[in-house]
């Protein structure tokens, strides 16, 4: 019988973890590959031959469009960067534990989140 009172994840468990990170960091980097060459290449839209009575507002719009490229491509980078830290985690064998309540972490939060640090208890207490 499975003790409930665990203090990690098997390393049957770590490993099946790992494969959903590492399957989430690919999409997520090719998301973010995809911001960034947006921002670099941005009449990529075939809008250089418009008539110059739309210009103005054009620019303006692209400038806007550009911030929330940016803003997208930024928070991909930190959600990149949080699958790369459980990734750590799963080598320290620390994955998958409450940073707060040093309990483990549900399974379901984890497939859900899969980079969470607090469990369900300590985030609801943050709130």
């Amino acid at each position: 019988m499975e003790s409930t009172n665990k203090t990690r994840y098997s390393d049957a468990e770590l490993q099946e973890f790992k494969e959903l990170i590492q399957e989430k960091l690919r999409i997520a980097r090719e998301e973010f590959n995809l911001l960034t060459s947006s921002l670099s290449n941005p009449n990529a839209n075939g809008t250089e031959d418009t008539s110059g009575t739309y210009k103005t507002l054009e620019d303006g719009s692209a400038t806007l469009e550009k911030e929330q490229i940016n803003q997208l491509a930024a928070r991909q980078k930190k959600f990149i960067e949080n699958l790369e830290n459980a990734l750590v985690r799963i080598e320290n064998k620390t994955y998958g534990i409450c940073r707060e309540t040093g309990k483990l972490i549900q399974k379901e939060r984890l497939r859900a989140v899969p980079h969470a640090t607090l469990s369900m208890e300590a985030k609801l207490k943050q709130n």
